[in-house]
């Protein structure tokens, strides 16, 4: 019986320790190197799942549409989008965004590559165009997730890596932790706070590990697109990129500028309708618009998939060039077409929504606490880093702060110019600030407090603006967030922090 005892006992584990170090080295290493570049990703992804809230809060006396547009309805936005691209002197590609279950707004964009005029406006539901669009805070916000406000090509490589490097650490993080899931529910509170951030950091990654782990592959695919075509282009098309976008996109317009009249995209619409009687209006896009060459891409989406849209092919006269398979073509188009509402959450209404926020706050937990880890490691092992400290607490705690400081300056100045200027320069004090203070927990606290009092700010301006009582009930609510979230770290910020200062003192960071 001991001989049996004593052979369980010295049972080899499931993976070896020599490869569990390994895997724990490369965990921190990756963590390291992109540690800033991945909170930032996450903090600001957070907010773009709710971007069409954010939309509707920084604009709320514009139309809410409820129901999809009518035929009708969108080609009164093409016409209208049409006669404002004329007279801007930007008459090329036009875009109009019906309402969906994740967005309840017409948007009416229109640009010329040539010259870079753009315009972007509202429309109701019968296609009138009624308000220029003007939401430079939300904007940011989107900019920032997507290619860091960055040149967009390489914006999106960066971000692309990102998710790499995200999910490369997910996968290295389970590996290094062999009862990861054995101590999914292990708390433990009121000791050294590393192993509180510790458990915090496991726990959040073990519950959170399905989430965190479509979130950064989609990311990845999203951000590094233009890679794979370009791959795709040299493996199946002898380099010809021009093939590969088409066979992803579908066909494009040709350079035949010959003047010819706009498209009849009622008519279109009512065609794919008497294919899929089903299908409701989602988007539409006009490439080179009133020229021979035009070609126009109408999305229509069906109930029980998960796209946001599938895309139908038609030229100038109306003429059906295809169909872009993204809800029920080859399991590669039907990825594609699911990438961005599962990046997003933006599939199942507003119940998904405030899962994936949830769940974004946790994965943006996560990236803060393995930092926070590795440098309490260091201070536990005489080896403490106090200046690094400081600046991990700088960018943990300045970003929501620069993030609010933007709003609140658009917000006084109504000028979208002034958002990416004050992003960098509140991010660069907010880290100088905290290399200025004694240690990290007195920078933690004073940027918690300056988010919180930038987050009521934003809602006093917005007040100040649109009133207590904005016509839109969504700006309402974003404002009671706002608020939620302002009370919450000035409270954190003024807990007894004699207390906490001294545990933190005794136990490590």
């Amino acid at each position: 019986m001991q001989d049996a005892v004593r052979q369980k006992a010295r049972k080899r584990p499931f993976l070896p320790p020599e490869f569990v170090r390994a895997m724990l080295a490369g965990h921190s290493a990756l963590g390291i190197a992109f540690a800033a570049l991945i909170y930032v990703v996450c903090i600001s992804g957070t907010l773009a799942v709710f971007l069409h809230e954010l939309y509707r809060w920084e604009q709320p006396d514009a139309p809410v549409v409820t129901q999809p547009l009518t035929p009708d309805a969108v080609a009164a936005a093409v016409s209208g989008a049409y006669e404002k691209a004329l007279a801007a002197g930007a008459v090329h590609d036009i875009f109009v965004l019906g309402p969906n279950p994740v967005q309840k707004r017409v948007i009416v964009h229109f640009h010329d590559h040539e010259s870079g005029v753009e315009g972007d406006w509202l429309a109701d539901e019968t296609g009138t165009l009624v308000a220029p669009s003007h939401t430079p805070w939300s904007e940011f916000v989107a900019n920032l997730h997507m290619h860091l406000h960055l040149p967009r090509t390489w914006g999106l490589f960066l971000v692309g890596l990102t998710g790499v490097a995200l999910l490369s650490s997910l996968i290295s993080g389970l590996l290094s932790h062999p009862r990861l899931f054995k101590d999914a529910f292990a708390l433990r509170r009121g000791g050294a706070r590393r192993l509180e951030q510790a458990d915090l950091h496991n726990r959040l990654g073990v519950w959170g590990l399905p989430f965190h782990v479509v979130v950064s592959t989609t990311g990845a695919l999203l951000g590094l697109s233009t890679l794979v075509v370009g791959v795709l282009a040299l493996a199946a098309y002898d380099g010809d990129s021009e093939k590969a976008f088409a066979t992803i996109l579908g066909p494009m317009a040709s350079e035949d500028e010959t003047a010819a009249p706009l498209p009849d995209v009622a008519n279109m619409i009512r065609q794919v309708q008497a294919r899929h009687p089903d299908a409701v209006f989602a988007s539409v896009t006009i490439q080179h618009i009133a020229k021979a060459g035009q070609v126009v891409h109408v999305g229509m989406r069906t109930p029980g998939h998960l796209a946001m849209a599938n895309t139908y092919y038609f030229d100038g006269t109306g003429r059906w060039l295809g169909d872009g398979g993204l809800e029920t073509g080859s399991i590669g188009k039907q990825i594609l077409g699911a990438l961005q509402p599962l990046h997003f959450g933006w599939f199942g209404g507003f119940a998904v929504k405030i899962g994936y926020g949830l769940l974004g706050l946790a994965m943006t937990v996560v990236t803060a606490t393995g930092i926070t880890i590795w440098l309490a490691r260091r201070r536990a092992a005489g080896r403490p880093a106090p200046r690094w400290e400081n600046v991990w607490s700088g960018v943990m705690w300045g970003q929501p702060f620069a993030i609010a400081a933007v709003a609140v300056a658009v917000l006084l100045t109504d000028a979208a110019s002034i958002a990416v200027s004050t992003y960098l320069v509140v991010t660069v004090v907010a880290i100088a600030g905290a290399l200025a203070l004694p240690d990290a927990f007195a920078a933690g606290r004073l940027l918690r407090a300056v988010s919180g009092v930038a987050l009521l700010a934003m809602i006093g301006l917005h007040a100040r603006a649109w009133g207590v009582q904005p016509a839109d009930p969504v700006a309402t609510a974003v404002n009671i967030a706002m608020g939620a979230s302002a009370a919450m770290l000035i409270g954190s910020a003024l807990v007894p922090w004699r207390r906490a200062r001294m545990r933190v003192s005794a136990n490590g960071l």
